[in-house]
């Protein structure tokens, strides 16, 4: 068996024809996440109990044969920043190091509900703040197409476990582009959902008004069947959205041919690296084949994004991040001998705690909220994102020259070397360039290999992006599918 050929389609139908059995594959997973995850470090922990609890009722259920879900007996595996009940949950962080999950997030939740094998918890940068998985507490995960190059970030480990066959699908999270990035750069497919469409219960929070949960897989197919199984509302998150949409995982290339793609100019700048542009450029070449129409449309505001980002996103990180206090999560045991009073326990533990990617943005999200700062800086930020906001109502709501879809690179680089960046905090906040402003407007953006390269072959890959009007997944995975089955 190679694990690189299964999909969420081939496994599901091997079950129904009894070829292999849910218990079998979940052994084989455990055995090449044994044998190449020393390599790759796509994993933080495992949960070998759990999932051959689940792979024996999965093979219940097709030894049945009635009401299966679509991922019964899957292998997921999921980023270490969702909470799994009675699994450690560090989001990357040392402060975290020994935090037991109390209770399950709702997408585990429902993942469980589907009698999905959930393998194990995936590295990230610190509380999700980076574009490199390399500002893990823990260990440093690499790209499995090159294994001296980073998988992108901050959802590397959930990217590489899909791209190095460690498991058919993942979940990851996505504030700007930490869930398409480390997909173009891991050569998979990535979903970053409507904002409100999956429920963020039970996720550590980054950035609350930025956060979405989403799907890694090998295909657009499959990204839709994770997606099906974890969207919709919930009355534990107060920005879940109520509305319910249909299922978005079946072929339709009628449906996709009828949609019209805008190319905004702004994304298509001086340092995009050359391979990158040539990649989208043969991804936009093979859609005019298929009879796509293309429109050329502008987003005037795009080049304002990554700085109020850096100005948004820290601000709530220094609200989010401020419960970690060394008293109420962790353990302060070994502080004890340390501090004398309350400010003491503050500082030792969050000094201790946090890595310095994360005492960076606390610091200047403090700095851009304080008195004399706010307006200047967080209040102007909060103007321009609404100002990009509109620039995608505009292009999506036109009746005369609007679009469907817009299509542009997710990362302006293919995968970079590990510790390229690591001195220079600015060329990495460069990775998300182009992946921001969806996060800001709220809307669906799906990151899909230009081709599918196989691992080893020495080709780095290319990822394209494809922008959606809010709840309009169904129009980026349409179109995803037709590019992926033609």
């Amino acid at each position: 068996m190679n694990t690189h050929t299964f999909t969420i389609r081939s496994l599901y139908d091997g079950f129904r024809k009894k070829e292999f059995s849910a218990k079998e594959i979940t052994e084989f997973f455990f055995r090449r996440i044994e044998e190449k995850d020393k390599e790759i470090g796509a994993y933080l922990s495992l949960t070998k109990n759990h999932a051959f609890d689940v792979a024996k009722r999965a093979d219940e259920l097709f030894q049945k044969n009635t009401n299966i879900p679509l991922l019964a007996g899957i292998p997921l595996a999921l980023k270490d920043n969702m909470l799994f009940e009675g699994t450690k949950t560090t989001a990357g962080s040392k402060i975290l190091e020994h935090y037991i999950s109390s209770y399950d997030a709702t997408v585990i939740r429902k993942l469980k509900d589907q009698c999905a094998v959930l393998l194990g918890k995936t590295n990230l940068d610190e509380f999700a703040m980076g574009s490199s998985t390399e500002n893990s507490a823990f260990h440093v995960t690499r790209n499995p197409h090159d294994l001296s190059r980073v998988p992108g970030g901050s959802s590397g480990g959930s990217a590489a476990a899909v791209a190095g066959g460690l498991a058919v699908a993942s979940l990851g999270s996505d504030t700007g582009g930490s869930i398409r990035q480390p997909a173009s750069l891991c050569g998979v497919v990535g979903l970053k959902p409507t904002y409100g469409m999956v429920s963020r219960y039970g996720l550590i929070a980054l950035a609350s008004s930025l956060d979405q949960i989403g799907p890694f897989a090998k295909t657009v197919e499959d990204v839709a069947m994770v997606y099906d199984a974890i969207k919709g509302h919930d009355e534990h998150d107060a920005t879940s959205i109520p509305d319910e949409q249909p299922e978005t995982h079946h072929y339709d290339s009628d449906y996709a041919k009828q949609l019209v793609v805008g190319i905004p100019k702004e994304y298509f700048i001086d340092g995009i690296e050359k391979e990158v542009q040539k990649g989208v450029n043969e991804a936009i070449e093979k859609f005019k084949r298929l009879g796509v129409r293309f429109k050329e449309i502008s987003l005037p505001h795009t080049k304002f994004a990554l700085s109020c980002y850096y100005i948004i996103l820290p601000a709530e990180v220094s609200a989010n991040l401020a419960r970690f206090d060394g008293i109420r999560y962790g353990n302060i045991s070994n502080l004890k001998s340390q501090i004398s009073n309350l400010k003491e326990l503050y500082e030792k533990s969050k000094g201790m705690g946090f890595g310095p990617e994360t005492k960076r943005r606390v610091l200047l999200g403090t700095f851009v909220l304080s008195a004399g700062y706010y307006d200047a800086y967080y209040g102007k930020a909060q103007k321009v994102r609404q100002l990009i906001n509109n620039d995608f109502t505009k292009v999506f709501d036109d009746t005369e020259d609007g679009v469907d879809v817009i299509l542009a690179p997710t990362s302006p680089t293919r995968a970079f070397k590990i510790g390229e960046r690591a001195s220079d905090p600015l060329s990495m906040y460069l990775s998300d360039i182009f992946t921001i402003p969806a996060n800001f407007a709220g809307i669906p953006a799906l990151s899909v290999p230009v081709k599918q390269y196989v691992v080893g072959s020495g080709e780095l890959p290319v990822g394209f992006q494809l922008i959606g009007k809010k709840m309009h997944e169904k129009d980026i995975l349409a179109l995803g599918m037709y590019y992926e089955k033609n």
